[in-house]
């Protein structure tokens, strides 16, 4: 069995959200997916972006979020699924009084070349 955990995870800190690389392209020997969990205190936000040829779902597991896909905005909380299609601008900020955490998975994976990668190894200490 292939397992990851949050602290064995590579890291990208942006918009004061954390985002831990769970599942990075060919590992495992995945081919067509990568998966992320983000973390974001009260107020952080993404700024919007979008991926070229790569569509994408959001899972929000905990907190209150505002979600821009496009030109639409809709808040969004635990058990919502966002899908992004390829190339269209999103951004989620966290509006809730507590920690928004989601999962983003991406399909294809994003490219990351060795030691070229926003993420980073930073070892986790908190308690979730």
């Amino acid at each position: 069995m292939d397992t990851q955990t949050l602290d064995q995870s590579p890291q990208n800190h942006r918009g004061g959200q954390v985002s831990h690389l769970l599942l990075a392209p060919g590992q495992f020997g995945t081919e067509n997916l990568s998966v992320t969990w983000v973390e974001g205190e009260p107020g952080s936000e993404q700024a919007v972006h979008s991926h070229e040829g790569r569509e994408q779902v959001y899972v929000i597991v905990q907190g209150q979020g505002a979600m821009r896909v496009g030109d639409e905005v809709e808040e969004v909380g635990p058990g919502t699924l966002i899908y992004v299609p390829p190339g269209t601008g999103h951004s989620i900020k966290n509006i809730g009084d507590e920690r928004l955490v989601y999962v983003s998975s991406t399909s294809p994976p994003f490219e990351i070349a060795p030691g070229n990668s926003a993420f980073t190894f930073t070892p986790t200490t908190q308690q979730r």
